[in-house]
């Protein structure tokens, strides 16, 4: 698969600290920032890249070369084919791509050239593949989705809407943000030339919301850009710590797998309706230093009120919007939610008979764990299960994760838990930060 790196932008943001150098040459750990993404591409397989350079183009151009010379920085091989198109004319962020269609023969991966990533992206490509859609958005939570624009996708991770920033939004929703990493069809840029700049997302992306040929990749690996002199700090700061390296998912990931009702929100019995939702004192607080520890936050909850009838996946979804909202206003994020519909008891009028069945994701039972330690290359040995009841342990040791309960009595009951605490906040204090106050 080839790969297309868009690099001809002036980056009007931080042009300070840019100053004769087009930003994707800013130095990353004493490396541009496109020489990181090019050892990124060239160590998985993707040795066929495509520049498109406008501003500064020389600067880019006499660095790189066809990619057959070596890094000036490290002495090492770039070991990858570089082409060059040069915009004479500032085209937008898509405009390029139809002047080198014919260079586009195949699905082909799409970058931005002032995105700091480290991502497993054969596994991104794997999943383009298996959904066959036109195009493929990378999408990842992020702690501020109330400012950022949103994509809604239905159970199929099939784009169902595309919110632009200035769009009206629900009250509630989940939190995913395009990441702006792309693998595209050429079909895409079939039809005339467009005269003039072509905004990728609102005039190519957004109009395939609802066709079923936009899809979405959710994954929490390392994407960010460095639009600001503050968001660059961050960037250096990640790389030099190894936080973005770590984040890839070809390396082993830990979690804090959190029971929902009683550990984020209060308890109220059923959960029917968004209304009845309430974030527990600390709990935003809480993921948002699981977050920041770089821990995986994943939600496993049993929610047999869809078995029995009373809620359907719809409502369900509603009331996983309201918990997204409200933790995401905090700045905190979770990386995945994973639920049983299941219920093994029979009786109950208006029950759903197909779901009245034993399964292997209902707690006490492993499943909803597994399925995520396959999907986010998670080592459970290394990864916690919180909760406030007995089928929260249990699942956690079977699946082979440390357990905490959390429990206000005195004396907790005896699960043979490896933690106790009375609150999530507590928990992360004492355990992952090994303090008693965040």
């Amino acid at each position: 698969m080839k790969a297309v790196i868009m690099a001809g932008g002036r980056g009007t943001r931080i042009a300070a600290l840019s100053k004769d150098l087009p930003k994707p040459m800013l130095p990353i750990d004493g490396r541009p920032i496109l020489e990181w993404e090019l050892g990124s591409l060239r160590e998985q397989g993707f040795t066929e890249v495509l520049i498109t350079v406008g501003y500064l183009a020389p600067a880019i151009m006499d660095y790189f070369g066809d990619g057959s010379g070596c890094s000036p920085q490290t002495g090492k091989p770039f070991g990858i084919h570089i082409e060059y198109f040069v915009e004479t004319e500032p085209l937008g962020n898509a405009g390029a791509l139809f002047r080198i269609r014919d260079k586009l023969d195949k699905d082909f991966l799409l970058l931005n050239g002032d995105v700091m990533f480290d991502i497993d992206l054969r596994r991104f490509a794997a999943f383009h593949k298996a959904h066959c859609g036109l195009a493929t958005l990378f999408t990842h939570p992020n702690g501020h989705p109330y400012d950022s624009g949103l994509i809604i996708a239905d159970g199929d991770q099939r784009v169902t809407q595309w919110l632009t920033k200035e769009d009206a939004r629900p009250q509630y929703y989940r939190n995913r943000v395009n990441a702006g990493l792309h693998i595209l069809n050429p079909e895409l840029l079939q039809g005339e030339i467009p005269v003039g700049k072509v905004d990728l997302d609102r005039q190519i992306l957004k109009p395939l919301a609802g066709t079923g040929k936009l899809v979405c990749y959710d994954s929490p690996e390392y994407v960010k850009d460095m639009g600001t002199p503050e968001r660059y700090a961050a960037v250096c700061a990640d790389v030099h710590s190894g936080r973005a390296a770590a984040r890839n998912l070809c390396r082993k990931q830990k979690a804090v797998f959190l029971d929902r009702d009683g550990t984020i929100n209060r308890y109220v019995g059923f959960l029917r309706e968004p209304d009845a939702f309430e974030l527990l004192p600390g709990s935003a607080q809480a993921i948002r230093k699981i977050n920041e520890l770089g821990w995986l936050a994943i939600v496993v909850t049993n929610q047999p009120v869809i078995a029995r009838g009373e809620v359907t996946e719809a409502q369900l979804e509603a009331i996983h919007c309201k918990m997204e909202t409200l933790l995401g206003k905090e700045g905190a994020w979770l990386d995945a939610i994973y639920y049983c519909p299941h219920h093994p008891d029979k009786g109950f009028p208006g029950e759903r008979a197909e779901l009245k069945i034993h399964c292997s994701c209902r707690k006490p039972a492993p499943g909803m764990l597994m399925e995520a330690a396959r999907r986010f290359n998670i080592d459970l040995a290394s990864s916690w299960i919180v909760g406030d009841g007995s089928r929260d342990i249990q699942a956690g040791k079977n699946a082979g994760c440390k357990t905490a309960l959390l429990c206000a009595d005195v004396v907790p009951p005896k699960l043979e838990q490896d933690w106790t605490a009375t609150s999530l906040y507590n928990f992360v204090g004492q355990v992952l930060c090994g303090k008693k106050e965040l």
